[in-house]
């Protein structure tokens, strides 16, 4: 009985964890429909897509941080300039997409503002919005990180079930 109640345990923490990032307003019900999609044939679809998100957002931050790099001054309208902005757009719709998929809400408004930003051609705005995108980006990884420790803690403390056929397949009795 100890194991369901740590699983049961572990369940009510998965659950405060994630009331808490929706009253932040760091997820929104985009997340919730992502969870009824998983079920045993795909255990981990969440944090599989998730974890794929985050290996994207890396690198789309990269190349923002880059893109920011090379234009210089606030309302630069040389020709250079505007296709970095260019640039600049092209990722953050790349970004919102992405973060709207999970229910990133934080993330997802965060580039808007971004996006508004780079579309005025203004760098400084554009500096502040990438720093905040950072840190939103930063915090939903680390709470995101910490709701799937939750649930694979909860998986072992349920005691995972393998069919019987599965060990009388592998095990000769009679040697």
């Amino acid at each position: 009985m100890l194991v369901g109640f740590g699983a049961e345990r572990l369940g009510a923490d998965m659950n405060r964890l994630l009331a808490l990032l929706f009253h932040q307003g760091v997820l929104d019900e985009q997340f919730l429909q992502l969870q009824q999609l998983e079920d045993e044939t795909s255990p981990n679809f969440v944090s599989e897509v998730v974890s794929i998100f985050f290996h994207e957002s890396e690198k789309l931050l990269t190349s923002l941080r880059s893109l920011l790099m090379m234009v210089e001054g606030d309302h630069d309208q040389d020709h250079e300039g505007g296709l970095e902005y260019g640039k600049i757009g092209v990722h953050l719709n790349q970004f919102m997409g992405s973060s709207s998929s999970i229910g990133a809400k934080r993330v997802r408004n965060v580039c808007l503002a971004f996006r508004a930003a780079s579309d005025h051609h203004n760098r400084h705005g554009c500096l502040r919005a990438l720093e905040q995108l950072e840190h939103e980006y930063c915090y939903l990884k680390n709470k995101l990180h910490e709701f799937f420790q939750l649930e694979q803690q909860k998986v072992l403390a349920a005691g995972v079930r393998y069919p019987m056929n599965h060990y009388n397949n592998n095990i000769n009795i009679n040697s």
